[in-house]
């Protein structure tokens, strides 16, 4: 009787596996078994970061030609969008100050609080930027995020600890699908970077993400404006107050040592606008102001570090 038994187990046991290794879902269990167990499976994992479904490859060129900004403006308009967190909504109220009067020039916030490129599952940057382009184009979009960032990142069914080169690879590939939404569009994009830190274990982390945003704008040729500098003192450190170009010195972080205050987002939203008004042909006269036998020289984009 028990030696039937055993056969019957030995039957089962050699059936199911058949199973396993012939059928699809068989063999993917066999890959990955705790997708198919249920939430208790995936206890080893953040659970403040539940594992999303595998993304598809991008197919969208990330470096296609859009249209240059000198002949937006020369077509009498150039809508532009200021895209992030928190600290976007700071940027867009110094860039609307600086932008918002001039002749066929919009600044639009496009920026909420609170989200980033690593918790998709709180806010799909990507899904949300399309609906929000959908319903309202742009020419230019202004990107800064991060600082809600120092987060796990589940991508392809696997959660990448915050800081692994897992976590720079998914994060590296959040940045590159929004410009490549964003170039899909026709837009042109700017990316600023993250402002020196009080605290020095959340500056380290700000700027891990900023070396991973620099070295993708630079692959993918798209401008990127660095604002360390900017936010530092002589020595490179984190001081609340910073001289002018008058040399007063002036209030410019906000309580949290995270954001800025109004001096603050007008001194890193100089060079942005800068970088626009010469890409876009305001910081020269325009032909008909030009004397005749006169030729204006373009004036150099003001430097993130000036």
């Amino acid at each position: 009787m028990r030696a039937g038994i055993n056969a019957l187990t030995v039957a089962f046991v050699v059936g199911v596996l058949a199973g396993l290794v012939l059928t699809p879902d068989g063999r993917a269990w066999l890959r990955q078994p705790t997708l198919m167990l249920g939430g208790s499976a995936n206890a080893s994992a953040p659970a403040t970061v539940p594992v999303e479904p595998a993304l598809p490859a991008a197919v969208v060129d990330v470096r296609p030609a859009v249209t240059p900004l000198t002949t937006r403006m020369a077509q009498g308009q150039l809508r532009i969008g200021v895209f992030g967190d928190s600290m976007a909504d700071g940027l867009w109220a110094a860039l609307y100050r600086d932008l918002n009067s001039v002749s066929g020039v919009s600044v639009t916030k496009f920026s909420e609080v609170s989200t980033g490129l690593s918790r998709y599952d709180y806010v799909d940057i990507q899904a949300k930027t399309a609906r929000q382009l959908d319903e309202q184009p742009m020419d230019v979009a202004v990107v800064l995020f991060g600082t809600n960032d120092a987060q796990g990142i589940s991508l392809d069914g696997e959660v990448h600890p915050f800081g692994t080169d897992g976590w720079k690879t998914a994060y590296a590939k959040r940045v590159d699908d929004l410009v490549a939404l964003l170039r899909s569009r026709d837009i042109a994009v700017y990316w600023v970077g993250l402002p020196r830190m009080k605290r020095e274990g959340f500056d380290a982390k700000m700027s891990l993400i900023n070396g991973v945003v620099a070295e993708r704008m630079a692959a993918l040729d798209v401008p990127y404006i660095d604002t360390v500098p900017l936010t530092a003192n002589d020595a490179g450190g984190y001081e609340a107050y910073l001289p002018t170009d008058t040399g007063r010195r002036t209030l410019m972080r906000a309580n949290d040592g995270i954001h800025m205050s109004m001096a603050g987002y007008l001194r890193i939203g100089n060079p942005v606008a800068a970088t626009l008004k010469h890409d876009a042909g305001l910081d020269r006269p325009r032909p008909e102001a030009v004397s005749p036998g006169l030729v204006s020289a373009a004036t150099p984009p003001v430097s993130p570090a000036a």
